[in-house]
């Protein structure tokens, strides 16, 4: 009995390591996150706490030349594509969130320029979402891609979409906090490769997770932040302004905020 024990507390170790390596993790941190002597329960019970500061390695392939795109953006000889789908390959065969791996379809990692300026971040997939493996596509990616085309005048396929979390929680529930946290390797290591200049922040989700704030989204909004050198602006969710359309106009002054910031003419 003693050995079984044994060989059920090393499988159960293995695979909990096999999924921390999975999601980016190459060194877990001595202190009060995790057992200095694991047993059986704490492998199978204990939540997964991935510190911000770690993020997937992704080695960017060079290419020989990268052609000057729509955009009219100077391009670097680097693929950041490749580097993308090597990242979203990983996120596909995470399994850190039980909860979320058993209600998920498929996992929605991005999409759009990978060498844009300009990175919008939402807080999670919604049903339409899950079904097609893409964010923002359903109602409120609709009024999404209005903001950008007919607001700012730009082409969505010319900006980055993605979310806090890339699996659709149930129900289309909040991200709880350790979600968000294992998830949060991925969304740094996708800022590392795209190396945006300008993010905007769709909602209290998105925002406070970002910015580590405990601000409402009312109090960070109108104001030009800073994360890592890159300028964020935050405004209401898309699903938000659809329920309350007399916020529209606020959420409009917020775009003519980045885009100011960004150089862009402005009505």
């Amino acid at each position: 009995m003693k050995r079984d024990s044994q060989n059920n507390l090393t499988r159960g170790l293995t695979d909990y390591l096999e999924t921390l390596q999975m999601a980016g993790v190459d060194v877990i941190p001595r202190g009060e996150h995790l057992p200095m002597t694991p047993t059986a329960s704490s492998v199978e019970k204990q939540p997964v706490e991935v510190p911000a500061v770690v993020v997937p390695v992704v080695e960017l392939p060079v290419t020989p030349s990268v052609p000057m795109g729509d955009s009219g953006l100077d391009l670097a000889a680097e693929d950041r594509a490749a580097a993308l789908q090597q990242l979203a390959a990983q996120v596909a065969q995470c399994q850190m969130c039980a909860e979320l791996v058993g209600n998920r379809t498929q996992t929605v990692f991005g999409v759009g320029n990978p060498y844009s300026e300009l990175v919008f971040l939402g807080e999670a997939p919604g049903a339409d979402e899950d079904k097609q493996g893409i964010p923002f596509v359903g109602r409120a990616g609709k009024l999404l891609t209005d903001m950008i085309e007919k607001g700012m005048k730009l082409k969505r396929d010319d900006v980055y979409i993605c979310n806090i979390l890339r699996c659709r929680p149930p129900g289309n529930r909040n991200p709880s906090p350790d979600e968000a946290a294992c998830c949060r390797p991925f969304l740094d290591a996708t800022l590392q490769v795209i190396r945006p200049k300008y993010l905007c922040c769709l909602g209290a989700i998105a925002a406070t997770n970002l910015l580590n704030s405990q601000e409402t989204i009312g109090r960070l909004r109108g104001r030009v932040l800073d994360y890592q050198g890159i300028k964020v602006v935050c405004t209401y969710h898309p699903a938000y302004l659809l329920r309350n359309p007399s916020a529209k106009g606020a959420a409009w002054d917020d775009l003519k905020l980045l885009m100011r910031e960004m150089g862009l003419p402005v009505p």
